[in-house]
């Protein structure tokens, strides 16, 4: 085989070369694609099993609840529909949906939801509704008391804007009341009249409205202006504070304006007494 080899002109062997390379990256190209469509299948097919078990899962799930605690929130004649249409899905499951496809499972699950999710939708409503009017009360009553109070606080604030605050709080207050009484009238398997998407709404444009005007800054203080400085009349002087010459100066001068000499002075200069020999 060397020896053949050895025989073939080079041009020959690089074209045969090239067609090895070639014929390798097709191969290696075609275990790539392979093994992509084996990974999507697979992949597919898990998908198709999640699905298949949703469509399980509901129909156990819903068929409980049904008699449990969503027994309030549907008619006797729905719950039976949904109850007959529950187990026509379990038998098709266990005969002809053996097998199907993903599409198909997503398709009979959304047929089951769109029967009973309004039953799972009025539940809900009624389990989160009482804390959302909660919420919404008391969002009135905090922003209504910050309004009405005497409080420094609050001093800044006009007196016009936090009238607007009262009033947009009795606003919501009266939604709320008409709103809750219409609910009130309702049987619990009636679609709500009061949604907690509505209630939760009204309390967040209350409380934007409200926190903008009860929120707002105290002014800066103005600057005050510094009292001018008193200036105090200087003081007097003692004799040693005084410079040379300012003593003479300050006494009394006599008439004239000569100075009067010492008495002992004088008496040097009278003539001797007589009466004194």
């Amino acid at each position: 085989m060397l020896t053949k080899w050895r025989q073939m002109p080079l041009m020959s062997i690089c074209r045969s070369l090239k067609v090895l390379q070639t014929l390798l990256r097709v191969l290696l190209e075609k275990a790539v694609e392979k093994e992509y469509e084996m990974a999507l299948q697979d992949r597919v097919m898990e998908e198709t099993k999640e699905k298949k078990n949703s469509v399980e899962a509901y129909v156990y799930d819903m068929r409980n609840k049904l008699y449990e605690k969503y027994s309030d929130y549907v008619t006797w004649e729905d719950k039976e529909t949904l109850t007959a249409k529950l187990q026509e899905v379990e038998d098709w499951l266990y005969e002809d949906g053996e097998d199907e496809t993903k599409g198909v499972y997503v398709a009979k699950l959304e047929e089951l939801k769109k029967v009973g999710g309004p039953i799972e939708a009025r539940y809900r409503e009624w389990e989160e509704r009482g804390p959302a009017i909660e919420q919404l009360a008391y969002c009135i009553r905090s922003f209504r008391e910050a309004a009405l109070s005497s409080d420094p606080k609050f001093e800044h604030i006009d007196i016009s804007e936090k009238q607007k605050v009262v009033n947009e709080c009795s606003g919501a207050e009266t939604w709320l009341h008409e709103k809750k009484q219409q609910q009130d009238a309702l049987p619990k398997h009636a679609d709500p009249a009061l949604l907690v998407s509505d209630i939760k709404k009204k309390a967040e444009a209350l409380d934007r409205f409200c926190k903008s005007i009860m929120t707002k800054p105290k002014p800066a203080p103005k600057p005050q202006t510094p009292p001018p400085a008193e200036t105090s009349p200087p003081e007097a002087q003692t004799p040693e504070q005084q410079p040379d010459g300012a003593t003479e100066a300050s006494e009394p001068a006599s008439e004239g304006g000569a100075w009067e000499q010492p008495a002992a002075e004088q008496m040097d200069t009278d003539e001797p007494d007589p009466n004194s020999a």
